[in-house]
């Protein structure tokens, strides 16, 4: 252990060296690697190797059910909340690096954390609310999957498309190690880049676009306001908050930090890879929303096509205006996220329940070891998988996971807020000023989009 520190310290503190994690053997391990001049290409791959959890985190905030979101936004009002990409970035880089830190320093995850310095009773009532919104959300973007597939083969029923994916999942994420799972996940989240493609086969104007990136234009109407408060929610999610936290513990149980003593503090190497990781991971999870409002926009708005609900039909109403190629590339995006986004959704609420009751978590166990922990995906990803037989309209499931969401998440991030500014458990890596202040700016913005969604049902 002390050798993987020391070789960490080394790849970040040496301009010549570069650092790459490799995964073998189910153990992670640092080692160096020499760069001989400044190729792009080994730059690109040493950049890879030191993303992970929070790549994945950023990648699965664009989840069908928030492709559906954007796309309504850019039919809807055009380019003008194209801004929002550039204004929720910071707020959601910040926010997930504080719950990585947390998890980094304390050895625990969130909900762990929240139970130690706050008590059950507040823990049991945001977890309740965070396994409903997942599994509300889980249940839509398990339909959007299947829509995808229909659009490229009609035939295909259904009933056997929401069953199939949620068998699949289901299979990986109680059979799969983790260390293959996070692999695959991390590649799963290139998927994303479909939308930046599609977007460019649009052809939009790219000086329109410009113009609207980082001007704010509100026309302060009430379907626009509720549509701001989706973007939020949407965006800033708690699910995020605890997949975040977990996954920092995981990669360190994957590379031998079994025991939480070994888990405490961090190093300045730790730290320094995992703001990285989160802010590209939240970056590119931005940008994918910038590009699919603008593709939307340029597109749908253009031809007056004002009113999408789904993300598939988004895909099908770019068809005749922008190619099949721009078609393929959507449909292709919302399986690759649903194939992302869904398992981690269904963690965030395991890993947030097995906390709060004590039991053991983690992905990196064994279905024996963790019944619990697996139990509450298995429940969630079948409610989920009820939904779609029951007639839920896809975009009323999505309304109540945003009530939920917006009920919980500014608890949530009030306890994050007041851990991450604790010197006591953060030591030297407690939150400063200007963290803060972001944190807190947004807690009070996330309880206004909290108002606003449970009035949207009246």
């Amino acid at each position: 252990m002390k050798r993987k520190k020391h070789l960490v310290e080394r790849a970040v503190e040496a301009p010549a060296e570069a650092l790459q994690f490799g995964v073998e053997g189910g153990q992670r391990i640092a080692k160096t690697m020499p760069l001989t001049g400044h190729e792009p290409l080994k730059k690109a791959k040493n950049y890879w190797y030191l993303l992970g959890p929070g790549l994945t985190t950023g990648a699965s905030d664009d989840d069908p059910s928030g492709i559906a979101t954007y796309s309504q936004t850019g039919a809807q009002y055009g380019f003008g909340l194209l801004w929002l990409a550039a204004f929720t970035f910071p707020f959601m880089a910040v926010i997930q690096e504080m719950c990585a830190r947390i998890g980094l320093v304390t050895g625990r995850g969130l909900a762990g954390n929240i139970r130690v310095h706050f008590g059950r009773k507040v823990l049991y009532i945001s977890t309740l609310f965070l396994f409903a919104a997942n599994t509300f959300n889980i249940g839509a973007d398990i339909g959007a999957m299947a829509n995808a597939v229909q659009l490229i083969k009609p035939h295909f029923n259904f009933g056997l498309l929401v069953v199939g994916f949620t068998v699949f999942i289901l299979l990986l994420q109680i059979y799969t190690p983790y260390v293959r799972y996070a692999r695959y996940l991390k590649w799963l989240a290139l998927v994303l880049f479909a939308y930046i493609f599609s977007a460019i086969l649009a052809h939009p104007d790219w000086h329109t676009v410009l113009k609207h990136s980082f001007v704010p234009h509100i026309t302060f109407s009430k379907d626009q306001l509720l549509l701001i408060c989706a973007i939020l929610g949407t965006t800033i999610t708690p699910y995020l908050f605890f997949w975040q936290t977990s996954q920092e513990i995981e990669e360190e149980i994957a590379a031998g930090q079994t025991t939480l003593q070994s888990r405490l503090g961090s190093e300045p190497a730790a730290i320094k890879k995992m703001r990285i990781d989160v802010w590209s991971g939240m970056f590119l999870s931005n940008i994918v929303m910038f590009f699919i409002v603008a593709a939307c926009a340029s597109v749908l708005f253009k031809h007056g096509i004002t009113n999408i609900t789904t993300a598939a039909q988004a895909a099908q109403a770019l068809k005749p205006f922008a190619g099949n190629a721009t078609f393929w590339l959507f449909a292709i995006g919302i399986l690759g996220m649903g194939l992302l986004a869904i398992p981690v959704m269904a963690a965030a609420s395991a890993y947030a329940i097995s906390e709060s009751i004590g039991k053991r978590q983690g992905l990196n166990s064994r279905l024996k070891q963790a019944s619990a922990f697996y139990g509450v995906i298995i429940i969630s990803m079948f409610i989920g998988l009820g939904l779609n037989f029951i007639g839920l309209n896809p975009i009323k499931a999505l309304i109540y996971s945003a009530v939920l969401n917006g009920a919980v998440a500014p608890i949530i991030l009030t306890l994050i807020l007041i851990i991450a500014r604790n010197e006591k458990v953060m030591g030297k890596w407690k939150n400063g000023k200007l963290g803060a202040g972001l944190g807190w700016f947004l807690t009070a913005l996330m309880s206004m989009a909290g108002v606003a969604a449970i009035y949207s049902l009246f």
